[in-house]
């Protein structure tokens, strides 16, 4: 993981910096870190299924800072998604660099063996912003799975700039967080940045603060994914159970051939059936056409209800 520094410390002698630094507190959010962290590892899978194209992502720099700054810090012109997060009430900034977006076009226009040329700054054209837009959803579908664990958002585009300098995020002396991300697309490529003021998830300050010890979160979900897909077309054997009833044991050992035995099963009785002796849903039976016993099923069993009935069984 890449390490929090502050990105708007001033050039000058180190006794300037350290005024500087001692005027200005930024708290640290482990759980944020983590979260980008796992989201640079899927976003390689996502670019890839997108554009076709070998992908790495790589977290190049997580940094706390105040809006101005980190805005500053972006080369104009730039193509920068204004970005909605619904859930937060809050805005962010998603920032694609032209190298990133010109490497991707090339790829996905057919131009693999061309060489990487240098761009000159220029408004960017209606077919850029339309690829850049697309991007921008791959990469906010997967930051908001990533933010899955902890809290749901949805992010949605809400319209294109060509500088960040006419972005209105917030106020320029407020605290933000400034992430990088080095994506490299068959050896070409360029940073995709996010902006985020620390307003827009306030109120999820509390969870992000926490120090992260592991657990569950941001856990890979694909062999989970894969095992699940492999169960669904296991071939399992159901049984049907009746009815089931308690004699005393002296009653069997006097049972004799031909003797009728009442079960006291009423013609509307339904069947529970059973996977691995596990209750899974009750059925009604009934006969088909050919003359085959057949079951409808009617109920499926509430997890309380089996766990009653695995107590019965049991």
């Amino acid at each position: 993981m890449i390490d929090s520094v502050t990105s708007d410390t001033p050039d000058g002698p180190v006794e300037e910096q350290i005024i500087h630094m001692a005027t200005i507190s930024y708290e640290r959010m482990p759980m944020l870190e983590v979260l980008f962290d796992r989201f640079a590892l899927s976003l390689s899978g996502a670019i890839k299924s997108y554009s076709g194209a070998t992908t790495e992502v790589t977290l190049t720099d997580f940094s706390y800072g105040n809006c101005g700054a980190a805005l500053d810090s972006l080369a104009a012109p730039t193509l920068v998604a204004m970005t909605s997060a619904t859930g937060w009430e809050g805005r962010l900034a998603t920032v694609i660099e032209p190298k990133l977006l010109f490497s991707l076009l090339e790829f996905m226009l057919g131009g693999r063996t061309a060489g990487e040329r240098e761009w000159e700054p220029r408004s960017f054209t209606t077919i850029e912003k339309r690829i850049g837009s697309q991007l921008c959803d791959v990469a906010l579908r997967e930051l908001s799975s990533a933010f899955a664990p902890v809290t749901d958002v949805e992010f949605c585009v809400d319209h294109l700039e060509n500088s960040p300098r006419a972005l209105v995020l917030a106020p320029p002396a407020s605290a933000c967080i400034k992430v990088e991300l080095r994506v490299e697309v068959e050896g070409r490529g360029g940073n995709l940045i996010f902006v985020i003021p620390n307003a827009t998830f306030e109120k999820l300050r509390p969870q992000l603060i926490e120090s992260f010890f592991g657990a569950q979160l941001g856990v890979d979900t694909g062999w989970r994914d894969q095992l699940a897909g492999s169960l669904q077309g296991t071939n399992v054997d159901l049984t049907a159970v009746l009815h089931e009833l308690q004699v005393p044991l002296n009653d069997v050992l006097a049972w004799q051939r031909g003797q009728t035995i009442d079960l006291g099963i009423a013609g509307d009785n339904l069947a529970t059936v059973t996977c691995s002796g596990r209750p899974m849903f009750r059925a009604a039976m009934g006969r088909r056409r050919n003359g085959s016993v057949a079951l409808r099923v009617t109920e499926k069993l509430e997890d309380k209800e089996m766990e009653e009935l695995n107590g019965a069984l049991d």
